[in-house]
């Protein structure tokens, strides 16, 4: 009864266009949001800096990459490559002397820089053959990574970051890790939220449905499509160095090799296309159901007496979790962000949707 729009009047233009006009939605936000906050007290630290860290900076590396694919329309398989950009960026310029927030504006322009660089392949090319160029540019990326010991420290080498700080303060605890992953993906996600709204987000939105239609409405498809890989690669090139800061504590090329890019593509798709919370919802799967499969399947089998090999326990609960990905967009092919709107639409007209049966 209480996602209603009656009681909403918008007296001005800009009460019509609130984020979230109906204040059941208000109310859901801010509730999650203190419940982020909160939760180094009502977590403990292992689950804390094991699960939900990590789960926030994927989010935010996945809302990256849905404002390229879901609001451009532009595939891309060489996100992780941009990723590694903006963390050994970021790391090397720390090492230098340089401040943190410096160092990640750098690692984020430098990302934006070889983000652009993607873009020029999306000029002259759509679909999957735009996939297997992005794809392309990530092997020459991990090629560069493993064969430059002076940017990665070689194949076998890893980098190590130096203790992560902001206004000169060392943050080294659970709990400050933590708030900087929240910070972090907070942010990315109010830009995103308010960037669908403007004019950049509207042209997005048109270059991805028909460019040629865009250029015809003095949409310049050129331009925003450049503007979609640097903005995406900058917020990528910021989430991989403050994941190596706060959660690897250590740059390697394994980190941002293609099966991340792959990941992180699964998480927008399964999550949905466009859809913020559906981005949330897609790291959530792609990255914590695994273990939650694994230990289910485990303890099924104790409970009924099954006694497998480790290589069978190892491949079954897998298996079992791609199927469940199968099932979740066969149920809704425009992913979880869809079902959560479809259940939001049902109760915003429950009980009176039953009149008219």
């Amino acid at each position: 009864m209480f996602y209603r729009q009656s009681g909403v009047r918008h007296n001005s233009y800009s009460s019509d266009r609130d984020l979230f006009p109906i204040p059941a939605d208000r109310y859901a936000l801010w509730f999650f949001l203190a419940l982020g906050i909160a939760a180094p007290w009502l977590i403990d630290g292992l689950y804390l800096n094991s699960y939900m860290l990590p789960w926030l900076l994927w989010t935010a590396a996945a809302l990256g990459l849905n404002l390229l694919t879901g609001w451009a329309g532009q595939m891309h398989l060489g996100y992780a490559a941009v990723m590694a950009v903006g963390a050994y960026s970021t790391v090397h310029a720390v090492r230098f002397g340089i401040p943190w927030e410096f160092a990640l504006l750098i690692g984020g322009l430098s990302s934006s820089v070889i983000g652009s660089l993607f873009a020029v392949a999306a000029l002259r090319v759509k679909g999957l053959y735009l996939a297997i160029t992005t794809l392309a540019m990530q092997f020459v990326m991990d090629w560069v990574l493993n064969h430059s010991p002076a940017i990665s420290g070689g194949s076998h080498a890893s980098l190590q970051s130096p203790t992560f700080a902001l206004l000169g303060q060392d943050i080294t605890s659970d709990a400050g890790l933590y708030y900087v992953a929240l910070g972090w993906c907070v942010l990315v996600t109010i830009f995103l939220l308010n960037m669908r709204r403007t004019g950049l987000g509207r042209a997005l939105v048109a270059v991805r449905e028909k460019d040629f239609a865009a250029a015809i409405l003095g949409v310049n498809s050129f331009y925003y499509k450049i503007i979609a890989f640097a903005t995406s690669s900058f917020i990528a090139g910021v989430t991989g160095a403050i994941l190596v800061a706060t959660f690897y504590f250590l740059a390697s090329p394994e980190q941002f090799s293609v099966n991340v890019s792959i990941q992180v593509l699964a998480m927008v798709i399964v999550g949905g296309l466009a859809s913020i919370i559906g981005s949330y919802f897609g790291a959530a799967l792609i990255l914590l159901m695994p273990g939650i499969v694994n230990g289910l399947f485990a303890g099924f089998a104790d409970m009924v007496g099954l006694q497998f090999g480790p290589e069978t326990l190892a491949h079954i609960p897998n298996a079992a979790y791609g199927a469940l990905i199968v099932i979740f967009l066969m149920v809704e092919p425009m992913g979880l962000g869809k079902i959560y709107g479809n259940i939001r639409d049902y109760l915003l007209v429950w009980p009176f949707d039953q009149m008219k049966k």
